[in-house]
Parts: C-alpha cells; sequence; structure tokens
C-alpha cells in the first residue's frame, strides 16, 4: 500500500474531472483524445486498484477535506460499487482507444477539445455518483454527467440527433427532479443527506407518509434515468442517432449507474426502515421487468435499424437486471448485478461492431449490411460472439447471469416455472433479432467484393471485448465474487 492509496475513492472522480478544462485548452489535431485516452486509462487502473483492494469483502471510505461523516461529504466503495466502477472506466477507454479514427471523421477539429471534455465530464459524473455516499452530491454528479452526455449525444453529424438529445434532456430533466423531490423530503424529516445516517434516522421519524412520498419520488425518477420500461421513451432514438462510439460507450454503463443508485436507496434506506416496502419493491418492479423483457424483445425482432434494434435490446436487458432484484433474494441480487457487467460486455462488443461497419458503409439498416461480412470477416465473426452472449449461449459471460436468474426464479414458491420461461422465451426472441444481422451480414448479396478497410485499433478492441465475453463465461470469478459480495451487502440492509 503506498501514500496514494486511502485517497483512490476521491482519485477516481479528481482525476477525469481536472483534466477536462485541460483537454479544452488543447488545439492540436487528436491531441483532445490521446490526453481522454490516457486519463480514462488512468482512472480504470484506479478501479483496479480499488477493487483489489475491497474484494474481500472490506469497504473502503474516504471522508472529503478530513470532515468526518454525517457533517461531511463521505466517499465510499465496496463490492457493488467497484463492479459499477469498472464498467464505467472501462467502457470509456475501450471506446475512446478504438474510436479514435471513428471520432475524427464526424467530430471538427475546432470542437475535438470541447467534445472530449465533455466525455470526460461524462465519466468524472458517473464516477462520482457510484463512489458518492451522499444523496445530494449523487444528485450534482448525475446532473454533471447527464448534461456532458447530452452533449455527447448531439455531437454527430445526423440532425436527428438533436431531438432525440431534446427528449433524452427532458425526460432526463424530469428524472432529476423527481430524486431531488425525494431527497428534499427526506431531508425535511431527518436532517441528514448521507445515506448510512438517513439509513439510522428514517426509521426515528414518527410520521412515516413523507418518507413514503420519497420513496415513490426517488424511485420513479431513477427509473426515469435508469430506462425502466415503460420509462424507456428516451433510449431508442438517443442510442440510434448518437455517434457509435458515444453509444457503445453509454450503452455499456448509463442506465446501470442508476440501476445502482436505484438499489443502493431502496435496499439501504427503505427497505430497512418502511414496513412492507420489500413487497411493494417487488411489486412494482417485477411487472415492469416482465413487460419491458417481453416489449423490448418484441420490439427488436421487427426494427430494421441495427441500432434501434439493439436499443430496445437493451430495454429487455434492463428487465432482467430489475426481475433479478425485484425477487429480493440472494441469488436474484447476484443475477442482477452480475447482468450489469455481462450486459455491458456484450452489447459494448455489438455497438463497438457497428462502428465497425458505420466506417465501410453508410446506414445502420439491415439492408446496408447485406453481404458485409465476406469484406469484414473479422469484425462480423466478433459481433456474432457478442451477439452469443446477448443471447446467453454457453460458454458466454451473459449465459452465467441467466443461468444465476433462471436459478433465483427456481427458488420461488410460486410463479418460478413460469419466470424461467419467460426467461427461455425471451432469449428465443434475441436469437431471432440476432438472427437478423447475421442473416443479412452473411447471406445478403454486397455491393462489392473488395475487402474493407476498418481501423487496426478499432478491430482489436472489438475482439478484445469479443475474448472477454468468452473468458468470463469460461472463468466468472471476478465478476461472480464481486456480484455475491454485492448480494450479501444489499441483504444486510433488508429487515
Amino acid at each position: 500500500m503506498n501514500a496514494l492509496t486511502p485517497h483512490l475513492p476521491a482519485l477516481q472522480v479528481i482525476v477525469p474531472m481536472l483534466m477536462a478544462p485541460f483537454v479544452v485548452l488543447l488545439r492540436a489535431r487528436s491531441l483532445p483524445w490521446a490526453a481522454a485516452t490516457a486519463t480514462s486509462l488512468l482512472a480504470f487502473a484506479i478501479a483496479i486498484q480499488l477493487t483489489m483492494i475491497v474484494i474481500g469483502g472490506t469497504p473502503m471510505t474516504y471522508q472529503m477535506g478530513s470532515w468526518a461523516a454525517p457533517y461531511g461529504i463521505e466517499l465510499h466503495v465496496d463490492a457493488l460499487t467497484a463492479l459499477l466502477l469498472l464498467l464505467v472506466t472501462g467502457a470509456s477507454s475501450v471506446a475512446l482507444i478504438g474510436g479514435r479514427e471513428s471520432l475524427a471523421a464526424i467530430i471538427s477539429e475546432d470542437r475535438e477539445p470541447l467534445f472530449f471534455a465533455a466525455w470526460l465530464l461524462a465519466l468524472a459524473g458517473m464516477a462520482g455518483i457510484v463512489v458518492s455516499g451522499d444523496a445530494f452530491n449523487i444528485f450534482v454528479f448525475m446532473e454533471i454527467s447527464s448534461l456532458a452526455s447530452y452533449v455527447l449525444v448531439a455531437g454527430g453529424p445526423d440532425r436527428r440527433a438533436l431531438p432525440a438529445t431534446f427528449k433524452y434532456l427532458i425526460m432526463g430533466t424530469i428524472g432529476a427532479t423527481f430524486y431531488l423531490i425525494g431527497v428534499g423530503l427526506i431531508y425535511m424529516m431527518t436532517g441528514t443527506l448521507n445515506l448510512a445516517d438517513m439509513e439510522l434516522r428514517v426509521h426515528e421519524v414518527a410520521d412515516q407518509k413523507p418518507i413514503l412520498a420519497a420513496a415513490g419520488f426517488i424511485t420513479v425518477g431513477l427509473a426515469l434515468k435508469a430506462a425502466i420500461f415503460p420509462l424507456h421513451v428516451w433510449l431508442p432514438n438517443a442510442y440510434t442517432y448518437a455517434p457509435h462510439i458515444v453509444t457503445a460507450f453509454l450503452a455499456a454503463c448509463a442506465t446501470k449507474v442508476s440501476l445502482y443508485v436505484l438499489l443502493r436507496f431502496d435496499f439501504f434506506v427503505f427497505q430497512q426502515n418502511l414496513i412492507g416496502h420489500e413487497f411493494q419493491f417487488a411489486a412494482y418492479l417485477m411487472p415492469l421487468a416482465i413487460l419491458g423483457i417481453l416489449v423490448g424483445s418484441a420490439v427488436a425482432m421487427f426494427e430494421r435499424n441495427i441500432k434501434r434494434m439493439l436499443a430496445f435490446s437493451s430495454v429487455a436487458q434492463i428487465g432482467y437486471m430489475m426481475l433479478g432484484a425485484s425477487l429480493v433474494t440472494a441469488t436474484g441480487l447476484t443475477a442482477a448485478t452480475l447482468h450489469m457487467f455481462n450486459h455491458a460486455l456484450a452489447k459494448g462488443g455489438l455497438f463497438l461492431a457497428i462502428a465497425a461497419v458505420a466506417m465501410v458503409v453508410a446506414g445502420s439498416r439491415l439492408s446496408d449490411i447485406a453481404g458485409q461480412a465476406r469484406r469484414m470477416p473479422w469484425t462480423f465473426a466478433a459481433l456474432v460472439v457478442a451477439g452469443l452472449s446477448l443471447i446467453g449461449i454457453p460458454g458466454t459471460a451473459g449465459f452465467i447471469s441467466k443461468w444465476y436468474l433462471i436459478n433465483a426464479a427456481l427458488e420461488l414458491e410460486t410463479g418460478g416455472v413460469a419466470l424461467v420461461a419467460l426467461i427461455l422465451v425471451s432469449s428465443l426472441m434475441a436469437v431471432v433479432y440476432i438472427w437478423r444481422i447475421v442473416e443479412a451480414a452473411y447471406f445478403g448479396e454486397p455491393t462489392s467484393d473488395e475487402p474493407a478497410r476498418v481501423p487496426m485499433a478499432l478491430v482489436v478492441i472489438l475482439w478484445a471485448v469479443a475474448i472477454a465475453n468468452i473468458g468470463f463465461g469460461i472463468a466468472p470469478e471476478l465478476p461472480l465474487a464481486l456480484s455475491a459480495t454485492a448480494a450479501d451487502i444489499l441483504l444486510g440492509h433488508v429487515q
């Protein structure tokens, strides 16, 4: 342990946040990208170091300015936090390394510093949400990451990104406002914003009605930010019209960060203190999770725009995560948190493959990729691997989390078999829409037989993600250990 180790939770946020204004000053072509990539890799290294510290189950705390909580701002890192930090920093690093030429083709030289500064602010904001132990600071970092994400989504050349960003902004603002109202109600009744202190004080409140109202506001607001069905209306267009590399970054981690905050609040604050909240949590989320899985998968089956297809697929995959969480069991929560990690690997790989294809063909419809697997065999082979992981084929990472989800469903005394049937049917629906991509790419007629040029860095990073999908399917010990420990931490706060 060196002198910097105790400060790693703060450095996880400070490093990208301080680099953002510095990147704005860099005017040479590709220099902002290089600075942002180096910063993201450093943040990823910090996340790995934090994971090594907390993987044994001992959390790490940091008092900002040496002011002890609840009077000061506390940063908190445990197994669940570490899993999300790996997702956020890893997704950012992978997208930046592989996306240099893709972004250079659409971002002008004069806008490049501003774009990558916004990228670092989005990274810092999401990392800040994850490590913060203070409810109001979560809101502050939520706004930082959201405002930066709006800039990233609107940063491409497609003019349809502007109305998509506007819808994203409106829905995101409503979600953040609901969250802030809920936090304000809790602060009014308890006098604290520290989550750990809040957990102790909520049950002492004589009138629980404002706390119940706060639970409703916070849950709905975060569900909107996390694109839980039917509050997902902003997600399809935002993913479809954002620059391809931005979609790969945000699809891998953005909604998971909001799910993380939702689980933190519901298990740390509300389920511990509100009588019957465990049942209310399950009764609210399970029907929405089931509808999200079915509707998201069904719409994806009929979409012809590949990015929009994968966006609706994300709605279904978020449903899997919420289904596991709504069971409020160790196996269910393990499956939910593990699927956050595995879905990031699969969906990140798929959107990286789409970014590679977009450098050769114009458009992202099924007709645009007809026969392109003959011209880009390595790219589409990696896409197939990521698609198999999304389906949940044995030997891939996606199979592990779905297997745990099936086991969690079978633990139920009633309805377990029906949930298993739902998981199997939705997986078959995923086979259908992934097969539509494979059919078009491998069996369609290309407009040209000449080999296509895809940037080597993008192909290499795409295959690194594809291999990770296989590697974590064969040896899932690391994410599984983090997920199991995270489930124990969450359940440790339930009455």
